[in-house]
């Protein structure tokens, strides 16, 4: 069971909807981390640097938080590591096929009203919502 985390969870929203405003300010690009990171995989973008930034400001954030607070950012799942891997890989072609994630469509698309956006976040929000039943009242809570 998760914490609940109001006021963390309003700083970190806020937080992640002021990046992709700057960002979109002044490099006129969506925050969409899935396009982001993938411009640092070979063949790397010419546009790296900001990329690397982003990334690593992504990164280093939580960290700082971490040692600057009493706040810690735990993680802890019944699920064993070989399915953590497989259903990264499984998120991965989905963000693939649907041509961004919920950071590009859900954060940055639904704000521009993008009906493709608005679209694929509810297809991301649907097979979320597939999924989680499907594997806790039809498999067992696999």
């Amino acid at each position: 069971m998760t914490e609940f985390t109001p006021l963390m969870s309003l700083v970190g929203g806020t937080l992640i909807g002021l990046s992709a405003v700057l960002l979109m300010a002044f490099n006129g690009r969506i925050a969409g981390m899935t396009g982001i990171l993938t411009g640092l995989l070979p063949p790397v973008s010419t546009d790296w640097p900001w990329r690397a930034a982003f990334i690593a400001g992504a990164i280093a954030a939580p960290m700082l938080v971490s040692s600057l607070s009493s706040q810690t950012i735990g993680f802890d799942s019944s699920v064993a590591n070989p399915w953590l891997a497989v259903s990264g890989l499984i998120v991965g072609v989905g963000v693939y096929f649907g041509s961004g994630c919920t950071s590009g469509h859900g954060v940055c698309g639904m704000a521009r009203l993008s009906p493709r956006s608005i679209a694929a976040t509810a297809v991301f929000m649907t097979t979320t919502a597939a999924t989680v039943f499907v594997s806790r009242h039809v498999l067992g809570g696999l």
